[in-house]
Parts: structure tokens; C-alpha cells; sequence
């Protein structure tokens, strides 16, 4: 899977989730109908958001994004709808191109966070495993301090 369509993924999945949130605050305060899509739309959301920082991040590190390119995605994905057309301009720019720059054929890593990405990348299903594991874990976490504004 190449960086464009891993991030491409999480970018739409990101936008999809907003839509399912925003339909369950209409049903909940609008037409005061149900809480079932505040409920089922905001964890689905929280969790899919954290799994679009998390590939913010390691898009950001494999492909050599700057600080302000990488804070425009975290930004995006607090923003309805943005993380889309984030998504496009990334790829309009080249940020998305290519193989992985930390992956197999790519250059050396420097520092720690590249040489983690590069084992992520070099290990993909144990490093999903752990990363699914870790957005899992935050996410409880999270759920048991409670939703925004609470």
C-alpha cells in the first residue's frame, strides 16, 4: 500500500465519521429524537480520529513533511469535512508520492522517530497490531474521562 492510498483511507474515513456525528447531534438536540447517533457516531468517530493522527504522523515522518505540514493535518482532523481536502492538496504537492520514504527501498532513518516508523513500516502487521492496541488503549482511556464539555 503506498502512502497515497494509506492516507487517502484514513482522510475519507476521518470525513465519514464527521458525517455520522453531526447526523447524531441533529437527531439528539435538533429534532430531539434519539441519543443512539451521538453515542454510536461520536466512538466511531474518536476512534477513526485517532487512527487519522496516528497516519498523519507516520505519513509525516516517512515522507519528510514539515513541522507545519503535519500540524495542518492534526488541525485538519479537528475541523468537519477538512481532512479530505487536506488529503487533496497533500497530493497536489507531492507529499503523498511514492513508496514509503522510510519503507524497505527507502533512505536510512535518523533519530527515534524515524527509526520507529522505519520498523512500521518494515513490520507492517506487528506494528498494526501494537498501533491498534495503543489507539485502542488511548481511547478507553478517553472514553473514561468522558466526552467534550462534560
Amino acid at each position: 500500500m503506498t502512502p497515497k492510498r494509506f492516507f487517502n483511507f484514513f482522510a475519507v474515513a476521518e470525513a465519514i465519521t464527521w458525517a455520522m456525528l453531526l447526523i447524531g447531534m441533529f437527531l439528539k438536540y435538533v429534532t430531539k429524537t434519539t441519543e443512539v447517533g451521538v453515542r454510536i457516531g461520536g466512538s466511531v468517530h474518536g476512534f477513526v480520529f485517532l487512527c487519522f493522527v496516528f497516519a498523519v504522523f507516520l505519513v509525516g515522518i516517512s515522507q519528510k513533511w514539515g513541522w507545519k505540514r503535519v500540524l495542518m493535518g492534526l488541525v485538519a482532523a479537528i475541523i468537519p469535512f477538512a481532512t479530505v481536502p487536506f488529503e487533496i492538496v497533500s497530493a497536489r504537492a507531492g507529499a503523498l508520492d511514492g513508496v514509503w520514504g522510510l519503507g524497505t527501498a527507502g533512505r536510512d532513518p535518523r533519530g527515534p522517530l524515524e527509526k520507529l516508523v522505519a520498523w512500521a513500516l518494515r513490520s507492517p502487521w506487528l506494528a498494526l497490531g501494537i498501533g491498534l492496541i495503543i489507539v485502542v488503549i488511548v481511547f478507553v482511556v478517553l472514553l473514561t474521562v468522558g466526552p467534550p464539555g462534560s
